[in-house]
């Protein structure tokens, strides 16, 4: 499982002119499964979100987590991080997990962000075609990886 957080000042899906999600100061999580993902790695996936240091301190370092500073989290499924492009010039989906693996740990994914204490958690819409808009803060972007956290 992958996601890629962008720390954002805001940010908000729309799905057919209305916005489904939205956050202000937070992440939004750009979510991926594959086929051997499993909740295991939803909830390593969701403790490593809420507590990762990136957000900046009075001093201005990066030295505060999401549930230091109330960040809220904007979780939004996107297979195409499992694209394969070494070959040819279309990329191929094929370790993306179908939906009916994918859609059920990227709601497990979310669920856990709540329990770990991340009070506002707002979502895309899955399988939608989704306009997303991200004010990346810094920018601050980090991918995480269960394959690289094991």
């Amino acid at each position: 499982m992958r996601v890629i957080l962008q720390r954002v000042t805001q940010g908000s899906v729309t799905v057919e002119g209305e916005v489904t999600g939205a956050v202000d100061q937070g992440f939004v999580a750009l979510v991926g499964v594959t086929h051997s993902d499993t909740p295991d790695d939803a909830d390593l996936l969701a403790r490593k979100t809420a507590h990762l240091r990136v957000f900046e301190d009075a001093d201005g370092k990066m030295n505060l987590s999401a549930l230091g500073v109330g960040a809220g989290v904007l979780v939004v499924s996107q297979f195409t991080l499992y694209a394969d492009a070494r070959k040819g010039r279309r990329p191929s989906f094929v370790e993306a997990a179908p939906p009916e693996i994918a859609a059920p740990l990227v709601d497990h994914y979310a669920e856990r962000l709540r329990a770990e204490g991340i009070q506002h958690v707002a979502h895309g819409v899955f399988g939608a075609m989704m306009q997303v808009e991200i004010h990346n803060n810094g920018p601050v972007t980090i991918l995480l990886d269960t394959q690289d956290l094991r």
